[in-house]
């Protein structure tokens, strides 16, 4: 009686009905229905399962005795969000749709600077179609015009999911059902993320071969066109890619895994502090060098100002993050 209890809580919290949960569990309505009614138990399996759908311990779904939930999950200490099912949802439609969007963007991107090689190109034939200024003016307006619709769509999709733009800065908490929700659509997702990127590898690798093949050519606009279906490879190389990629990577997003754990988030606010300053700090001796060390020299050495400094800013990055953690700790 006390799991059946447990879990219509747990089921409502998460705001699920009793077709999802079963639907989520691969089992028939009524098998839910036996369970909150207190007519039937899952078996083993299904009780893991059901822990790890609403992020709790199986000790809390096994113990006879009405006690708050044991979450499964992150230190929320420091978050001051929550995200609950609904929401997890939404992000993770709205990131599928910007998935497409992102990847016809870029492909835009690369078509257009694709489109301007071949009008270049067209002025080696020897009749072309445009005369040679003619060909460069349309090129560059189809450019820009290609370039202006990708700006759009990048635009478009970054208002979109503006609101969620707090998952890749702050910590958050996540209701429960959510964690449980997102592995599911994640291992879902895994065979078309892998066969994505492995489509996206191939395309790539074998995308120089037209560029191969027109050095046995010896018709430069045939070159021009055999570069051209290089580019173009690529490009949809680059599109698998990005689709796989911008959907897996939402998935991280809600589950704190890799470059969105709250180690990496600490350590990106504490990079956008430091920025500022530290490359103020390094154009100001460039600035100093030039000025007062090379004075009139034709040829001047400050330049090395800049890649010594990117090489050192992971290191007073580094000590800065072991520093905070310190302060942190003392204050404990």
């Amino acid at each position: 009686m006390i799991f059946a209890d447990k879990l219509v809580r747990l089921r409502k919290k998460s705001g699920m009905s009793q077709e999802e949960l079963a639907e989520r569990m691969n089992v028939s309505r009524q098998s839910v229905s036996k369970w909150e009614s207190a007519q039937s138990v899952p078996d083993l399996e299904k009780i893991l399962r059901l822990g790890e759908l609403f992020g709790v311990t199986t000790d809390y779904l096994l113990k006879d005795e009405i006690e708050d939930e044991e979450f499964v999950g992150k230190d929320t200490s420091e978050c001051n969000r929550k995200i609950t099912l609904a929401e997890a949802n939404e992000f993770l439609e709205l990131r599928k749709k910007a998935s497409w969007r992102i990847a016809l963007a870029t492909f835009l991107n690369i078509a257009a600077v694709t489109q301007l090689i071949i009008f270049g190109g067209t002025t080696t034939l020897s009749e072309p179609p445009f005369p040679e200024n003619a060909a460069a003016v349309l090129g560059m307006a189809l450019l820009l015009v290609m370039a202006a619709i990708a700006v759009g769509i990048y635009l478009y999709t970054g208002a979109q999911s503006k609101h969620f733009e707090f998952l890749e800065k702050e910590e958050f908490e996540t209701e429960y059902g959510v964690v449980g929700m997102v592995k599911e659509q994640q291992k879902a997702f895994r065979n078309t993320y892998v066969m994505n990127n492995i489509i996206g590898a191939c395309l790539c690798v074998i995308s120089p071969v037209p560029v191969f093949a027109g050095a046995l050519m010896t018709k430069d606009f045939t070159r021009v066109l055999l570069l051209a279906t290089t580019m173009l490879i690529a490009g949809v190389g680059v599109v698998f890619f990005i689709t796989a990629g911008v959907r897996e990577a939402s998935m991280r997003k809600l589950l704190g895994e890799g470059d969105y754990s709250p180690k990496y988030k600490r350590r990106a606010r504490l990079a956008a502090k430091i920025s500022p300053i530290y490359w103020s700090i390094v154009v100001a001796v460039y600035l100093a060098w030039l000025l007062f060390i090379d004075g009139n020299k034709h040829e001047s050495n400050s330049w090395v100002v800049f890649p010594v400094a990117g090489v050192l800013f992971a290191a007073v990055l580094g000590i800065c993050s072991i520093v905070d953690r310190n302060n942190k700790n003392d204050d404990i």
